[in-house]
């Protein structure tokens, strides 16, 4: 049973069904494309789109090239990049000149950093000449940057305006957004000076001159800086909006709150993934596409298990003299690797939100130190007996506790400057760490387990 609700008259599903989703089906094999219409207005239009994702490839391509089936702009940008880059390749130049035309610059831009290079010059050309200016200036920024993400349609008015006029001026004026909740004041040079909450302006009388109830404290985002940096910003001071300024400070966009949220979350589910060595992966990608993403990391990782395997033989006789050696050795490389891939999610995670600096580096590096002394610690005694209870060989018990100690104090130190150095070689660090991380506390782990064996035996 779906639990249904409604936002602006959109019915609002949190589960669909595999019955509904085979009518859908079975009403795109058979052109009936007036039913699937009508299903999806009756939608809202994140829910429209996850019916879109769910059905495979063929049916999406048969969907979308149903005469008199044209997908809603607000549909489309609910699908997930992969999807949409998908659906581009079936659309007309006229059907997405009729999507650019009904979006927000911000998600007109999404859909134009997909189109081929030969049809993109034909869908600006066809564009009103307001639009494809605005376009054109976004798309010569870096991929990156707030450009890409902020709206180019805003509220701004002079700061000698009074309250009535403002309110007289937003009647009016039919070129406004179709939600905002600031209003930007700017100088006559066109560069923001503060912001007034639209509710305030209804709160206030007519004769009070915005510049007297006007907040001077605002934050000015420049139109070059990272996404991620603009996101960190929104969340340490709770903002809601915020003005997007040129070289000369001048008002060109503004970025709102919900594309920010976005933005974070792309940004965090980009790291988990590359951390793990997947990359920018997503679940409606096919096989070979997955496969290729995948294949780099993975024969990085053969290598650096054969250098793991090379570490190993160098101790090939001690492993000889007490071979219970290769039982227990994995538990120690296991432990280590493990350790450091929480240190190393947790420092990846502060890098990007920049909670690690200069000024605590010192700190985190001591911390992380004496949590791999402490962890040492406590799982050696824990290592310690198990071994005792099961070979009641003392000296094996010393030596695992020993390397034990030695691992994790390692991994966690690692876990940390690996992926700072990266960051410091311009390298994204959830990119490359993992593989380093794991194949150093791997090697310590190892050599330290055997190089103790060796000294003893």
């Amino acid at each position: 049973m779906s639990l249904i609700k409604k936002i602006k008259d959109k019915k609002v599903n949190f589960e669909f069904n595999k019955e509904y989703i085979k009518v859908v089906t079975s009403k795109i094999a058979n052109n009936d494309a007036q039913f699937i219409t009508n299903s999806f207005n009756e939608m809202h239009p994140a829910d429209a789109a996850d019916i879109i994702e769910h059905l495979s490839q063929n049916d999406r391509e048969s969907l979308i090239k149903l005469n008199n089936f044209n997908i809603d702009p607000e549909v489309f940008i609910e699908l997930n990049e992969s999807v949409q880059s998908e659906i581009i390749a079936y659309l007309s130049p006229d059907t997405i000149v009729r999507l650019l035309k009904n979006l927000e610059s911000d998600d007109a831009i999404t859909i134009l950093e997909n189109v081929d290079e030969k049809d993109k010059n034909t869908i600006l050309s066809s564009l009103p000449p307001k639009d494809r200016f605005a376009l054109l200036e976004s798309l010569s920024y870096p991929e990156d940057t707030a450009a890409r993400i902020m709206q180019r349609d805003f509220t701004a008015i002079p700061s000698n305006w009074s309250v009535g006029q403002t309110i007289d001026y937003l009647r009016e004026n039919k070129d406004l957004p179709e939600e905002f909740l600031e209003i930007f004041i700017i100088d006559e040079g066109f560069k923001p000076i503060g912001t007034v909450p639209s509710s305030k302006v209804l709160t206030t009388s007519r004769e009070t001159k915005m510049l007297s109830i006007m907040s001077e404290s605002q934050l000015l985002i420049p139109v070059d800086m990272d996404k991620e940096e603009v996101g960190n910003v929104f969340e340490n001071y709770n903002l809601n909006s915020a003005a997007v300024v040129d070289k000369s400070n001048k008002l060109v966009g503004m970025i709102m709150y919900d594309d920010v949220l976005t933005v974070l979350k792309e940004e965090a589910e980009e790291d988990a993934l590359r951390l793990a060595g997947v990359g920018d992966e997503e679940i409606t990608d096919g096989v070979f596409k997955k496969t290729r993403r995948r294949f780099n990391w993975l024969l990085l990782n053969l290598f650096t298990a054969f250098l793991a395997t090379w570490v190993i033989s160098l101790f090939g006789a001690t492993i000889e003299q007490m071979v219970v050696l290769a039982f227990l050795m994995p538990i120690v490389a296991s432990m280590g690797g493990n350790a450091g891939m929480q240190t190393l999610a947790v420092t990846v995670r502060t890098l990007a939100t920049n909670d690690l600096t200069k000024n605590n580096f010192t700190q985190n590096i001591l911390k992380e130190f004496n949590i791999g002394i402490l962890n040492g610690i406590i799982f050696a005694i824990i290592s310690a007996f198990v071994v005792q209870i099961w070979f009641q060989d003392s000296l094996l018990s010393l030596i695992i506790a020993m390397s034990m100690i030695v691992t994790m104090i390692v991994a966690g130190l690692f876990g940390i400057l690996v992926p700072i150095t990266l960051k410091k070689m311009d390298i994204d660090p959830a990119i490359a760490s993992s593989v380093f991380v794991t194949t150093i506390t791997d090697v310590i782990g190892f050599v330290s387990f055997l190089g103790v064996s060796a000294y003893f035996l």
